[in-house]
């Protein structure tokens, strides 16, 4: 299942390990066991970050004081302690606390602040980079293991999408144009040519006219006085 500290477990598979613990108990809707794993995590990275500069510190709250006396007060060192700070104050109080809550809001938080922590580390163990940098956090993927899709990603699938549909019209309409030349053609042909007049037919004709023709003759004759 993916996670939202993937990029992490190359550079330290133990914080990887804690960390990834941790969005599972929130998954679990274990929200106060998640937020002390959050400074469990916290815990750990201050103690990686001061390595060898770490003497006497014991507690957590000793080895942040002396990370701070340390730092050089830039907005990202700063930044740093803040949500070390953070992570610890809410995750002691999680830890101590005498009644159970379910506060996810701050679980989901504090997971936020990790991850923060968690790249501030990469570019501290590693160099900076400017994909890490431009990475947030999923709650999606932390909700359901499943990485959501950039912008560009669902962009170029619906462009693909649009071209396949584009290539199979093409070929509907020229099936649907075979169909129509088939009807056609098992269609019975109207015959162009006139119906003919039997030649039968034209003598009695003519010889109906001729009649009519003799007998009104002789009956004006037969009328003249004699």
């Amino acid at each position: 299942m993916a996670t939202n500290f993937d990029f992490l477990k190359s550079t330290d598979k133990n914080l990887f390990d804690i960390i990834t613990e941790a969005e599972k108990l929130y998954r679990d809707e274990y929200f106060e066991q998640c937020m002390t794993q959050t400074r469990r995590f916290a815990e750990n990275v201050c103690k990686d970050v001061l390595g060898n500069r770490r003497t006497s510190e014991e507690t957590f709250d000793d080895m942040l004081a002396t990370l701070k006396d340390k730092a050089e007060g830039n907005p990202q060192e700063k930044e740093f302690l803040d949500d070390l700070y953070f992570l610890k104050r809410k995750g002691n109080k999680s830890t101590h606390s005498s009644t159970v809550k379910k506060d996810g809001i701050t679980a989901l938080e504090c997971l936020q602040r990790a991850f923060e922590v968690a790249i501030s580390y990469s570019v501290y163990k590693n160099g900076p980079s400017e994909k890490l940098l431009k990475m947030q956090y999923d709650t999606e993927l932390l909700v359901t293991g499943k990485k959501n899709k950039s912008l560009a990603e669902r962009y170029n699938e619906k462009k693909i999408q649009y071209k396949k549909t584009k290539l199979k019209e093409p070929s509907q309409k020229k099936s649907v144009s075979a169909k129509k030349i088939q009807k056609q053609k098992s269609k019975p042909a109207k015959s162009k040519t006139k119906p003919k007049i039997p030649v039968f037919g034209i003598v009695m004709l003519i010889a109906f006219t001729i009649s009519l023709t003799i007998i009104g003759f002789l009956f004006l004759t037969s009328l003249r006085p004699y």
